[in-house]
């Protein structure tokens, strides 16, 4: 069978008209293709990590922003800065006391369209027992059925009593800790 271009063009339209009837809500968290890394000064020698574990819920419907509820939970033991000694001393008492506070907790209280696929998110940052509110913007990307959020904030580690004892000197590790995420979420297909 050949097509026409006028053909082609008809069954674009009809398969666009097919996805427009469809709303979009993200449901799914994929913790495998996600991440959330950090970057710090030691020393003012820039370093940077990772953590390799995270669970999470989300509820993004790209007609309803306003209504998107999110919650990210790491695990504060899967902290990769770049050796087991520093993996180590970074789990204990002084750093994250993985031991009493195993999960760092982010949920959003909002989320505002602020143009070209971008989003003004504010929530809650929980980390060792202390609650603070963040606030940064997040771009959306989407590809078919599989989005992405992407951004960075920068959050002060003694707010958070990350870094005490010895460690509280902002002049051996710098007190501004920038964190960096990329949320990969797949979407549940609804007709309207």
């Amino acid at each position: 069978m050949r097509m026409t271009s006028n053909t082609l063009s008809v069954f674009a339209g009809l398969m666009l008209m097919s996805l427009s009837a469809q709303a979009t809500e993200f449901t799914t968290l994929d913790v495998g293709q996600s991440s959330i890394g950090f970057a710090f000064k030691q020393m003012n020698v820039p370093a940077e990590g990772k953590f390799k574990q995270l669970t999470g819920s989300i509820d993004f419907d790209l007609d309803k922003p306003a209504q998107a509820k999110a919650e990210i939970n790491i695990a504060l033991a899967s902290i990769d800065a770049g050796s087991d000694e520093a993996n180590g001393a970074l789990a204990d008492t002084l750093w994250f006391d993985t031991k009493t506070y195993p999960t760092a907790r982010f949920v959003t209280t909002s989320l505002v369209p602020v143009g070209n696929h971008q989003f003004n998110v504010t929530g809650a940052m929980t980390i060792k027992g202390q609650t603070h509110r963040i606030e940064t913007i997040a771009t959306f990307h989407q590809e078919e059925r599989i989005g992405v959020f992407e951004g960075k904030f920068t959050l002060q580690r003694a707010d958070f009593a990350i870094g005490t004892g010895m460690w509280a000197d902002f002049g051996t590790v710098a007190n501004e800790v920038q964190i960096k995420f990329r949320l990969v979420v797949h979407a549940a297909t609804r007709q309207k």
